[in-house]
């Protein structure tokens, strides 16, 4: 459960390797940067929850 908070910082970093790789200006991929965040916290909190209710 203490991993979980890997689940947005793993793909947001692919994302970052994938811009540097394809020389896009980190301005140009910061809106999907918020939704890589916000899915992935949304995901960590729904799993969290799932973890808790059924222990």
């Amino acid at each position: 459960m203490t991993r979980l908070f890997l689940l947005p910082l793993i793909p947001a970093l692919f994302w970052y390797l994938f811009l540097l790789y394809n020389r896009i200006p980190i301005q140009q991929g910061a809106r999907v940067f918020y939704w890589i965040i916000g899915l992935g916290w949304g995901l960590a909190a729904f799993l969290s929850l799932m973890i808790y209710l059924t222990r």
